[in-house]
This record gives structure tokens, C-alpha cells and sequence, in this order.
């Protein structure tokens, strides 16, 4: 088999041990090899690389073993050296030889003939972006929880405060939880706390604020809005830091911003998780298929077997379906009217998946031509010709077991 590397490395990353194997290619087309075990604190990972450094390797791989994997990958960037992050499931060993020792030498063996296929890894800037953006989502999604919790506890009181306010946790309705907490139970008192356009509805929330407010209850209530407060505080200081980590893309961001229900956060996700450089996707069709918004290919026999998509990167797929509900109820878009064409008879949740997929496609001709997003309008989908539509109708009417009879409406 053809050697691609004369000189690789291998590694086996544990939590508290990587294990290295480097093979060098000798005069006679046989590896020698070298195998040692390093610690994972930073002074061992240093040591690591000047170890491998001193070997002359060329190429190093090593295994995506949870988040284990990012100390090694970020210190062995800094010594200079060429990484290649593999997926565990395409570099698995024959069943019932499985040591450290031999993991690091099937992966040195397989680099060595160029047989493993590395993962997308965006640049370090790009990396610590994303780790602002991810850790804001996690954020974003515990207030959703906590909010959750709080109308839960309103209902267990028999407080049907969202029935009558459509924001329980805007101005008016915090006000009247504090009062809760406080001890208030007169519901003339809690409904006279509404703000603006609430007070037209002052004789509903008389209603909605009868309950039985127990002690637990003031003590969950008193809570839940506290951890609230303390999120949107850390929210707001995540969003200066990701402001302050865009400003280099300023112009990827505008450019995305043109495309319909991508918002500056929207945006900053993207580009967290995409990068900026579309040169590693030859094309939008390979972008969609490694984020897993495409038909999949599973043939047998001459028979498709599947064609579900794949799980892909769940941030992305994530992200991708705000942007896509938010492009689809922005009027006259042209991402509407794919998503209301399919829907009628694919469902829903298949015409979703098609928008997320012409979505990447857009941002992916967008960043790599530099050229703003132009609108193709709600008519995009509509057909050339009305006369063959016009046919396609009457077709379906007579399918039904009616006449039809056309006449062309006068012009106005």
C-alpha cells in the first residue's frame, strides 16, 4: 500500500494520558516505531510536541474523544504542527484488540497510508467564537426552563396570569409576582400593578388573580425571577464579548445580515460555526450534506433503503431552523414560498428541512463570492407559463368528477 507520510504520529487521548505513536518510514519501506505516554497537563502536552517536533513528523492524528481532545489540539497548533482530528467511528480497530498502545498505532498506521479523512476545524479565532456563542445558547435555553418553571408554579397556585398577559415575565407581570412573594392576595391590588395596554384588561386579571398562594409557592416565586435576572445580566455580557469577537468579520457579518431572518445573533452563529472560509465546502451541496440538512444515501440491492437525514452538527441544524421560520414569515420572501409549495404536500416539517438546505446554500454563494444576498421575491416559484397551472387545476377538478369550464376573466 502507498505511503503518504514517511514520518506521522498517532495519538490515543484519554482524560489523564495520551498515548503517542510515531512511525518512520525506513530505507526498506518498513516503519519503525516509537511509542510513549504523556500526561495531559499542559507542561506534558508542551513536552509532547517538542518530542514529536524533535522526530521531524509531518502529519499528527488524533481521535475526537469527547472535550478531551481540545487541550491537545489547541497546544499541539501552538508548537507548529500539522493535525488531522478524526472521527472515532472512521478509524475503529478489529473488535477484540483494543489496548492505548494499539489504538495510537492503527491511527499512525492509517495516516501513514492516508487513509483517514479529518474533521472541519475552523481557525482558533473562529473556535473561540464559537465557544462565546454556544455557552450564550445554553444560557438562552436555561431562562426558556426557568420561565417554564415560573408559569408552572403560577398554575399550581391557580394564578392564570398568562391567560389575560401575554408576558408574564414583562414589567406588569414581575411587579405582580414580587407582590406575590411579598404577601399580597388581594387580586383588586395585584391587577391595579398593570402597565399600558394591560389595564384595559383590569376586570380579566381581578379574575385570573384569585388563587391559593401557599408559602412553598412564595418561596419558588421569589427564587425563579432572581436566576432570571442573573441570566439576562450574564446574556448581556456574552453579547458585548461576541460583539467584541466579530469585529474582525464585520464584513461576513453584514453579508449574511442581507439574507432574510438572519439577525446579528443569527449571524454571529454562523459564522461560529461555518467559519468565513467556504474554500474547504467545494460546493453548497457538500456544506448541506456535512451539516446534515440533505436527503441521505443508504442503497442496497439496488433498493433505497433511507433517505433521513443524518444528525450532522446539532448547533448548526439548530441555529438553521430559527433562521428558516424566521425567513419563512418574512413577507414577500422567496424562502416562504418554497417552504407554503412543499408544505402543501410534503408536511411541514419536510418543507423546513428544504428551506434549511436552500438556506446553505445562500449563505454558503454569499460568502464565498462576497456579493450581498438580492431577494427573489414571493413570485420566484410561480410558473412561466399560467396556461400549464390553469391545465394542472382543471386536471385535478375533473379528478374529482367535475366540468370544468374556463373563461378568462376582462382585463380591469
Amino acid at each position: 500500500m502507498q505511503v503518504v507520510y514517511g514520518r506521522c504520529a498517532g495519538l490515543d487521548v484519554h482524560k489523564k494520558t495520551v498515548v503517542a505513536c510515531v512511525l518512520v518510514t525506513q530505507p526498506d519501506g518498513r516503519a519503525a516505531k516509537q511509542v510513549r505516554t504523556f500526561a495531559t497537563m499542559t507542561a506534558d502536552l508542551q513536552a509532547l510536541g517538542a518530542w514529536l517536533r524533535e522526530q521531524g513528523v509531518e502529519q499528527v492524528a488524533l481521535e475526537s474523544t469527547g472535550s478531551y481532545w481540545w487541550p491537545v489540539y489547541n497546544l499541539l497548533e501552538e508548537a507548529g504542527l500539522a493535525l488531522l482530528l478524526v472521527n472515532p467511528q472512521h478509524s475503529k480497530q478489529v473488535p477484540g484488540r483494543k489496548t492505548d498502545v494499539k489504538d495510537s498505532e492503527w491511527l499512525a498506521d492509517l495516516l501513514r497510508h492516508g487513509l483517514l479523512r479529518g474533521s472541519f476545524i475552523p481557525p482558533a479565532a473562529i473556535r473561540q467564537l464559537r465557544e462565546l456563542t454556544r455557552y450564550r445558547k445554553s444560557l438562552v435555553q436555561q431562562r426558556t426552563q426557568e420561565a417554564n418553571r415560573l408559569q408552572k408554579t403560577l398554575e399550581s397556585a391557580n394564578i392564570k396570569l398568562a391567560s389575560v398577559a401575554s408576558d408574564v415575565l414583562g414589567a406588569s407581570g414581575r411587579a405582580m409576582v414580587e407582590a406575590l412573594v411579598a404577601g399580597e392576595e388581594d387580586p383588586e391590588a395585584l391587577a391595579d400593578l398593570a402597565r399600558g395596554s394591560l389595564r384595559g384588561k383590569l376586570e380579566a386579571l381581578r379574575r385570573a388573580l384569585e388563587g391559593r398562594v401557599r408559602p412553598h409557592h412564595r418561596v419558588v416565586l421569589g427564587a425563579i425571577p432572581a436566576h432570571i435576572s442573573f441570566l439576562e445580566g450574564s446574556i448581556a455580557a456574552l453579547d458585548a464579548e461576541v460583539a467584541g469577537a466579530l469585529a474582525p468579520f464585520a464584513r461576513e457579518v453584514a453579508l449574511l445580515r442581507s439574507i432574510p431572518g438572519v439577525s446579528q445573533t443569527a449571524a454571529a452563529g454562523l459564522i461560529a460555526e461555518l467559519g468565513t472560509d467556504m474554500g474547504r465546502f467545494p460546493s453548497g451541496g457538500h456544506l448541506a450534506s456535512w451539516a446534515g440538512v440533505c436527503p441521505g444515501n443508504k442503497q442496497s440491492g439496488g433498493k433505497r433503503l433511507s433517505g433521513a437525514t443524518r444528525r450532522g452538527n446539532t448547533w448548526l441544524r439548530g441555529l438553521l431552523g430559527e433562521i428558516a421560520w424566521a425567513a419563512i414569515r418574512t413577507s414577500g420572501s422567496s424562502f416562504g414560498a418554497r417552504f407554503r409549495r412543499l408544505a402543501r404536500r410534503r408536511g411541514a416539517a419536510k418543507a423546513v428541512v428544504a428551506v434549511m438546505h436552500n438556506l446553505l446554500l445562500v449563505i454558503h454563494a454569499v460568502l464565498r463570492t462576497g456579493e450581498p444576498y438580492r431577494e427573489a421575491g414571493a413570485d420566484y416559484y410561480h410558473p412561466a407559463d399560467p396556461q400549464r397551472k390553469a391545465r394542472a387545476h382543471i386536471r385535478q377538478l375533473e379528478k374529482l368528477g367535475y366540468t370544468v369550464t374556463v373563461e378568462a376573466a376582462p382585463a380591469a
